[in-house]
């Protein structure tokens, strides 16, 4: 039997333009957070993450010009040798092939795929959604990404917090997402809604962490390759 999907009380619609209106002057104007139905962070798949990830995955879950895109937007906004973290990584970064950094550290969920990855220096494998506190030291790093794995958490805001805590202050976090998830493994509140709203939660996301100066860039608009958008905050 096919799995059934999960409702979260509001339509696509709603959840987007409620979201949307809280960042409508490009500030957090009321705490959306605490509207969200029962069950926004729930999967349809509740098993074990790491069981889920095991099998190692070789692939790129964006097309060759949204990957072009997003290597576009680190270049330019990436501090030349900084330390960066990659959270939620995979086999490929997306750095740019022409700058180097003094040191990059990849978080994922699957260990072979990290090892794989040549850009990555040191790695560490950790289901956030069991255990979100990071094992980093204090602002011990200059820039920090997530690209295409946001749909997937269940405590993004403590995730969040950590990422702000590890990074040294001024930095970026640089957060990027497309319009494809493993849709077991996507929360609910992600799946109920369109880019606007998803757009619209990454940076409330961001704001209840405690960055600052969040702004959202659409990188791909969809039209010749995937869609890509990347919503970065400062720590």
């Amino acid at each position: 039997m096919a799995a059934r999907p999960i409702y979260v009380g509001l339509s696509s619609h709603l959840l987007s333009c409620r979201l949307v209106r809280a960042f409508g002057n490009g500030t957090l104007t009321k705490d959306i957070l605490s509207e969200l139905p029962a069950g926004a962070f729930a999967k349809q798949d509740a098993d074990d993450d790491l069981a889920f990830y095991r099998p190692p995955r070789l692939v790129t879950h964006i097309d060759e010009e949204a990957v072009a895109a997003l290597t576009r937007c680190y270049r330019a906004r990436l501090p030349s040798d900084g330390r960066v973290l990659d959270l939620m990584s995979s086999w490929i970064s997306h750095l740019p092939s022409d700058r180097q950094y003094s040191i990059v550290v990849g978080h994922g969920m699957n260990a072979a795929e990290l090892a794989a990855n040549p850009r990555l220096d040191r790695t560490f494998v950790q289901d956030l959604n069991r255990d979100p506190i990071l094992p980093l030291e204090d602002q011990s790093f200059d820039a920090a990404l997530c690209c295409v794995g946001i749909q997937y958490l269940q405590q993004p805001v403590a995730v969040f917090g950590e990422i702000r805590r590890i990074l040294t202050p001024g930095s970026p976090f640089i957060v990027s997402f497309s319009n494809r998830s493993f849709p077991t493994k996507a929360v609910a509140i992600w799946q109920a809604l369109d880019a606007s709203g998803h757009t619209a939660l990454v940076r409330l996301y961001l704001d209840r962490a405690g960055f600052a100066d969040i702004t959202a860039d659409v990188l791909a608009d969809g039209s010749r390759s995937d869609p890509l958008i990347a919503v970065i905050g400062i720590a």
